[in-house]
């Protein structure tokens, strides 16, 4: 049956059937292979209890106080800030590529949200900067993979969902591997500047430094408003996400007046048609998940990994090897949302901490947005930096060696991860 499933699933993708149709349509040859077709009553039911959750309620809120970050001038308020703190060292503009996916990172959670408005931005001041084009496109698309690791991250609230997870919990576990990630990145950039001999920027002044931070609070203030409700209890993930759009709409008509009614309609727009796909996705990944435990293939499928994976580390190195094979061909919310109920049960056989593992697989996925030939975030930068696809897959493999790194490093060093939430208490 699962190969009767896998060999329609691949064979819809290919001739370019949109994800959820070839979720659905897998599930449906699992019916028949079964023989019994009354599972599709119980198959509607499964879909939509799985977007039925007050939990996936957070996905929107914070797609759409990233969108409204972008439309209301919080953003670029950000990046004058990213400038004065990082942009007159040697190669700097990169720098501030790294530092402003961070900041920008703990609003929205979504690296195609952060290479789409950062590359927009600083594709074409690098490139001014003395930069190639297809680097500073690479780094955009490489940096933005902090976004669904720092929370929040849209990645985090499905594993949390599916697996009973904290949220807040995985948020304040993704603190440490985002900036692991982004020390990553900045080590790549350092060798990249270093050996183009690029010469360093004059250092701003302190009273300039003091103008930055001071122009770019109302911007600070929007990840420190989710951040710190989370950490301290006040409100959950759902409830900060709402809390947060509301802020960026205050800002935006009072502080920046760059958001009028227009603005706020596209950036409604926005977010509902991205709000969409991501939750029918979710729905028919859903039937695909029930449809699988039924037929008792997590199991299965965690006989023959612990048969020759013994230790926590090879378990993790083994699910992370397949997961970067199946998000190089596959959409990574699908893959996140089809391989957590199958892997996580074998991660907590192995003894693996929950948030460890959460962090791990959701880092995996993400890699993926920058991995040919289904990464969404190369075609992104492609679009907006006016850059070649060809040019791009070609120079983006150094970033994609750079986040595996970063990957092995979280994998083999688990206090990265699990040392804030714990400390926090969340389990």
């Amino acid at each position: 049956m699962t190969w009767a499933m896998l060999g329609t699933f691949v064979l819809l993708m290919v001739i370019g059937t949109p994800l959820f149709i070839a979720l659905l349509a897998a599930a449906l040859t699992g019916f028949v292979w079964i023989g019994d077709m009354s599972l599709l009553r119980i198959a509607i039911q499964q879909f939509f209890s799985g977007i039925d959750v007050f939990t996936l309620m957070a996905i929107p809120f914070f797609i759409l106080a990233g969108t409204l970050m972008n439309h209301s001038g919080l953003t670029d308020r950000l990046l004058v800030l990213c400038r004065a703190a990082v942009g007159y060292l040697r190669g700097g503009l990169g720098y501030v590529n790294i530092v402003g996916s961070v900041a920008f990172a703990g609003v929205n959670g979504s690296a195609v949200a952060d290479s789409s408005a950062l590359g927009s931005i600083l594709i074409p001041a690098m490139e001014k900067d003395g930069f190639s084009r297809a680097y500073a496109a690479g780094l955009t698309a490489g940096s933005s993979l902090i976004g669904p690791i720092v929370p929040p991250s849209i990645f985090m609230i499905l594993y949390g969902t599916m697996t009973g997870t904290s949220i807040g919990g995985l948020f304040v576990a993704g603190i440490l591997p985002g900036l692991v990630l982004a020390a990553a990145f900045m080590g790549l950039n350092w060798l990249h500047a270093t050996r183009q001999g690029y010469a360093p920027g004059a250092r701003p002044s302190a009273g300039e430094v003091l103008h930055a931070v001071r122009y770019s609070v109302p911007a600070l203030l929007a990840p420190v408003i989710i951040l710190g409700g989370i950490i301290s209890g006040v409100v959950t993930p759902t409830e900060s996400g709402a809390l947060a759009v509301a802020y960026v709409v205050l800002a935006g008509l009072v502080i920046t007046r760059e958001l009028g009614p227009r603005r706020i309609g596209v950036a409604i727009a926005d977010c509902a048609r991205l709000t969409s796909v991501i939750f029918v996705i979710i729905g028919a990944a859903a039937v695909i998940g029930w449809l699988l435990s039924r037929q008792q293939v997590p199991q299965q499928f965690a006989e023959v990994v612990l048969g020759f994976a013994e230790s926590p580390v090879m378990v993790l190195l083994v699910l992370s090897a397949i997961t970067f094979l199946i998000g190089m061909f596959m959409e990574e919310i699908g893959a996140l949302v089809l391989l957590t109920p199958v892997f996580a049960p074998i991660a907590a056989v192995a003894g693996i901490d929950p948030f460890h593992f959460g962090i791990v697989i959701t880092l995996n996925i993400t890699i993926a947005l920058i991995t040919p030939p289904m990464g969404a975030c190369v075609y992104v930068v492609s679009a907006v930096g006016d850059v070649p696809l060809v040019d791009l897959f070609r120079t983006i493999w150094p970033f994609v060696v750079t986040a595996l790194i970063a990957l092995v490093i979280i994998i083999l060093v688990p206090p990265i991860t699990t040392t804030l939430p714990h400390a926090f208490d969340f389990g």
